[in-house]
């Protein structure tokens, strides 16, 4: 991992240190909780000094060296080690966690800073990110190490830090509405002149927004949406409120041939022709999906050489039969959290390859990376910001990032902290699209102040050029009914549902009407961007042959003139 420009940035920030590790540099065990059943030790070298703690005879990947550290709710850390493994597995991932155990009992787990795919022959690693502690009383915080999946893996920590970030911007809700309106708005500069005998006062001139073309979409189910669900209203749901959706399962490689040479296509292409033919653009979601266990029995069975040439061709095969169907490809899914090709490739860049494989057989579709724990913590941005970088230089078709962005249940989105992750990955220079967003309340109208904190922050965001939800009803999204926006079989909104849509088709929609007489004769309206239609009623009745349309795009205010005549 590239890590100095992220240090960079963050050090940048660092104010002195008032909440650092005790006896972080491990010349000893002091201060240290080696946790669980975890055997801890100090090694006779270290990243630095004359020592490290080396961890083995673990049972649960959590166990290991820990420590209370002093945090203040309402504010964010900067945490880092260097870390390096001592016996190797598949794929391997070293953590720095975080608890926040609350006065009320309740405890918040974060995963802090990651580093993916480690291997013995790396070496050390500096791992590094931030967290934020949630405003609301806090009883203890507990900072501690761990590697996975593997229990088994062996690793040594050195060098621990822990600072404060002083500067981080507080960004209010008035900060967003101003972004809102300026990255998501334009002028309607209108032009009025009226023929002899018109009384201005009597006319109205009605700017209204006919279509948005922001992206906001959700993943649908494909076996609902063409079999009709709750008596079509799943289906009509999808289309009558998303521009954009994504096929949650139906385009994954295992759903479309679980059992080799038994393939199934025509679920996935179905609901693509049907959202298609209500103007929604599609997403395709995914190609491959480095994760060991989203990879089918039978291609963990093939040589290295057959496992290539079988996924070259799935990927030609899937993009030919998708070919001028979806906007966007998803290539290989979370590969900072997975390498199970690569590694079974013997090549730590096949990864590379499956790019330039997709960009060959469609170069006319946006190729896309796709990960979690990058805008909703910190624990890899700084990974996902060099692996950005790395595919860009390499011209392998990389067109955006997807930043997965599932918040913890319970908890209100960090504005301030979502600002400071998106700045950071925007500096890659490729469009950031929010691939799969969702929050958890058990209390709907919670619920709801949660969405509408996470859609404002994100969407007032300028590098954010995308927002999709991962799932819209209670029966059928895979966190369950406390993270839903409709219920049941009548597709009942939920407070939270209502609220998104009324960002999504009130407050985020341009409809206003202005009195000639007021106005005057030139007159701007700010405007989202998308399709619109103005307007001039006379004396109560519309004079339909004075109506204009156009589009306002983002960047280009819009000129209109009519003259008003009967």
């Amino acid at each position: 991992m590239n890590t100095s420009f992220l240090c960079l940035i963050l050090v940048s920030l660092v104010a002195v240190a008032t909440a650092d590790f005790k006896n972080g540099g491990f010349e000893s065990t002091s201060s240290w909780d080696c946790f669980g059943s975890a055997h801890c030790a100090i090694s006779n070298s270290g990243h630095s000094g004359h020592h490290a703690m080396v961890v083995s005879g673990r049972k649960e990947t959590w166990e290991g060296p820990s420590q209370y550290v002093s945090v203040t709710a309402g504010h964010t850390y900067q945490v880092s080690a260097w870390m390096k493994l001592l016996n190797d597995h598949s794929s391997q991932n070293l953590e720095i966690n975080v608890d926040l155990e609350f006065t009320d009992g309740n405890h918040v787990y974060m995963a802090a800073a990651m580093h993916g795919n480690a291997k013995v022959h790396d070496g050390w690693f500096h791992v590094v990110g931030a967290f934020s502690v949630p405003n609301k009383p806090l009883k203890r915080a507990r900072v501690y190490f761990e590697s996975k999946p593997s229990a088994s893996v062996n690793y040594a920590v050195d060098d621990a830090s822990l600072t404060e970030i002083a500067g981080v911007q507080h960004v209010t809700t008035a900060y967003l509405n101003h972004q809102i309106d300026v990255h998501r708005k334009n002028n309607i500069n209108l032009h009025i002149t009226t023929a002899h005998g018109i009384d201005k006062s009597n006319v109205k001139i009605h700017i209204l927004q006919k279509k948005k073309s922001f992206p906001f979409g959700s993943s649908f189910n494909a076996h609902k949406y063409n079999e009709g669900a709750a008596n079509g209203k799943y289906r009509d749901f999808v289309n009558k409120h998303f521009n954009w959706v994504v096929p949650e399962n139906a385009l994954k490689w295992y759903d479309i041939e679980w059992t080799r040479g038994h393939m199934n296509y025509k679920l996935a292409l179905d609901a693509i022709h049907g959202v298609k033919s209500h103007g929604i653009k599609v997403r395709g979601h995914n190609l491959v999906w480095s994760v060991d266990k989203y990879v089918q029995d039978w291609i963990k069975q093939l040589s290295p050489n057959e496992m290539k040439t079988v996924v070259k061709h799935h990927i030609e095969e899937t993009m030919a039969k998708t070919r001028g169907l979806l906007e966007h490809w998803d290539v290989n899914n979370e590969m900072l959290h997975g390498s199970w090709y690569q590694t079974r490739a013997g090549d730590p860049n096949y990864n590379m390859e499956l790019f330039r494989i997709a960009h060959h057989a469609d170069p006319n579709v946006k190729l896309f990376l796709n990960d979690y724990n990058v805008v909703v913590s910190s624990a890899s941005t700084g990974d996902y910001l060099a692996q950005a970088k790395k595919y860009k230089a390499a011209n392998v078709g990389l067109g955006g990032m997807g930043v997965q962005c599932h918040f913890p249940e319970e908890i209100m989105p960090d504005a301030s902290a979502v600002k400071q992750r998106l700045d950071l990955l925007s500096t890659a220079g490729v469009p950031i699209w929010v691939t799969e967003l969702d929050v958890v309340a058990v209390d709907e109208n919670k619920r709801a102040d949660l969405y509408e904190a996470a859609l404002r922050a994100l969407y007032g965001h300028p590098a954010v050029h995308g927002i999709i939800f991962w799932g819209f009803w209670d029966q059928t999204h895979w966190r369950g009914p406390h993270a839903a926006l409709a219920k049941g079989n009548n597709m009942e909104l939920t407070a939270a549902g209502r609220r998104v849509l009324d960002l999504f088709e009130n407050q985020w929609m341009t409809d206003e009407t202005h009195v000639l007489s007021h106005a005057g004769d030139n007159f701007h309206v700010r405007g989202f961007h998308g399709d619109y239609e103005v307007h001039v009623i006379y004396q109560g009745k519309e004079l339909s042959n004075l109506k204009k349309s156009f589009t306002l795009n983002k960047g280009s205010d819009q000129n209109v003139s009519i003259n008003v005549h009967t």
